[in-house]
């Protein structure tokens, strides 16, 4: 069971950070032709297509996968309850779960993003597509801290203040709900 429950997490986790990652770039107004861009916009369309004819965009927000990304992340922890004891469990804190679901599986996505901007920065230095779009993503998090703590001998800091910010909220988190947030 374990391993069912490992294989289900993941797809879902994954596919929702794909669909927060799909929110996200259209907020930051990214490059759309860039080919990551084009592999997030294929992997979700054949969901996103159909449900955006019936739930319009609110502004810059993408609305129809911001909703699926929350229905994932709502059925998730019912879902893993039935692979693991064999019952399953909904309620109305369900939703608050998967809106807790939802907010952690965003500071992953941030987390990750930084990391691969920071490592990508000591291979290619900022020549590549990919570089750019996850400059455009990430440097709204990154410039407010930068001006606060500019770099020190060459070197940039605040990539690892958002790392550390994120640790802290996670850590919060995990006092706030315990064993729930490792489930999440």
């Amino acid at each position: 069971m374990l391993t069912l429950t490992f294989l289900v997490k993941t797809l879902l986790d994954l596919y929702v950070m794909v669909l927060l990652l799909r929110i996200w770039m259209q907020w930051a107004r990214t490059d759309f032709y860039n080919p990551f861009s084009q592999f997030v916009v294929k992997i979700t369309q054949p969901i996103i297509g159909p449900l955006r004819r019936i739930i319009p965009p609110l502004g810059p927000i993408d609305s129809a996968s911001l909703l699926l990304a929350f229905i994932l992340c709502t059925i998730k922890f019912p879902l893993l309850l039935l692979i693991q004891s064999g019952a399953i469990f909904f309620s109305l804190s369900s939703l608050l779960i998967g809106l807790i679901a939802l907010v952690k599986a965003a500071g992953y996505l941030v987390f990750w993003l930084v990391i691969i901007r920071s490592l990508m920065s000591w291979v290619s230095q900022g020549r590549g597509p990919m570089d750019y779009l996850l400059m455009q993503l990430t440097e709204p998090l990154m410039a407010p801290i930068r001006r606060i703590l500019p770099a020190m001998g060459g070197i940039d800091f605040s990539a690892m203040v958002v790392i550390l910010i994120l640790y802290m909220l996670n850590y919060l988190g995990m006092d706030l709900l315990g064993a729930l947030w490792f489930q999440l």
